[in-house]
Order: structure tokens, then C-alpha cells, then sequence
């Protein structure tokens, strides 16, 4: 009985570390876009700057 106890408890601690590993990889997703969308708007801010070549 005392090994079944053991796998169960094994088992339930991979399901908790596997709820844990999908929450950061939620949250790593949500950085990426958040980060995707500022370089973007960084990138048009930038535009404004940008110097057009001198024709001689």
C-alpha cells in the first residue's frame, strides 16, 4: 500500500510542476507580445528620425 501511496504522491507533484511550467509559458507568451508590439512601436517612432540620403 505504501507504494501506491508513493507513485500518487510522485504523480501529483509532476502535475503540479506541469501546471506550474504551462502558467510561465502563458506568461512568457504575454512578455513576447508585449515586447513584439513595443519594438514595432519603437521602430515607427524611430521612422521620424531617419534622415533621407543626400542626392549629388
Amino acid at each position: 500500500m505504501g507504494s501506491i501511496k508513493q507513485a500518487n504522491q510522485r504523480v501529483e507533484s509532476i502535475v503540479e510542476v506541469t501546471q506550474q511550467n504551462a502558467a510561465l509559458v502563458e506568461e512568457a507568451t504575454a512578455a513576447s507580445h508585449s515586447l513584439s508590439d513595443q519594438a514595432r512601436e519603437l521602430a515607427r517612432l524611430v521612422q521620424r528620425f531617419k534622415i533621407e540620403e543626400a542626392t549629388a
